[in-house]
């Protein structure tokens, strides 16, 4: 969903990052060999951030799920798992986390000692439990979880920020300024 990701987008650039959404990652026929899929498209990550400072790059996969059960994840695993393939599918992930990088370094975007980190963003988790168990899984693995807890905190932040011409911006202040008028 383009609005969950320019969501993210927004939440990262405030939080030091500068991004790019919907990046199409270049794989070779070699990395196409590696994953065992000779003929698929350029995969796509949803939303790459790069902090010049951390000197590391993040490749987020933004899974809205508003209107659904959200991300379940119990016993170490991902429900669907075929919905999580950059999470739970280490060749592949390996591979075009290798392909990322190596195509930023050749545009100059980051150099060869930037650390690329997996991430994933999402706007809702089934249970408690499942929250729990996927911060231990992501902290195991040196990955980011930016959850539903960390978006509010951010957007709840964004209504007492500086003015930005950003529809996130525009609608946090929206609902801060109808919460002062109503208290």
């Amino acid at each position: 969903m383009d609005a969950f990701e320019q969501l993210i987008a927004t939440l990262l650039r405030r939080n030091g990052f500068w991004t790019w959404t919907s990046f199409k990652v270049d794989l070779r026929p070699a990395d196409k060999a590696a994953i065992g899929k000779m003929t698929t498209p350029r995969p796509e990550i949803d939303v790459l951030a790069y902090s010049p400072t951390a000197n590391e790059v993040l490749a987020v996969e933004c899974k809205s799920f508003l209107n659904s059960r959200g991300v379940v994840f119990q016993n170490g695993e991902f429900w669907k798992a075929s919905t999580y393939k950059m999470f739970s599918d280490a060749k592949l992930r390996d591979t075009i986390l290798k392909a990322t990088k190596r195509q930023l370094v050749s545009r100059g975007l980051c150099d060869a000692e930037t650390r690329i980190t997996l991430g994933l963003a999402t706007g809702k988790i089934a249970k408690s439990t499942d929250r729990e168990t996927l911060r231990s899984h992501f902290n195991s693995h040196g990955w980011r979880l930016f959850d539903d807890e960390w978006i509010r905190k951010q957007v709840r932040d964004l209504a007492d920020s500086q003015y930005e011409n950003d529809v996130a911006y525009m609608v946090a202040k929206l609902l801060h300024s109808g919460k002062k008028a109503s208290s």
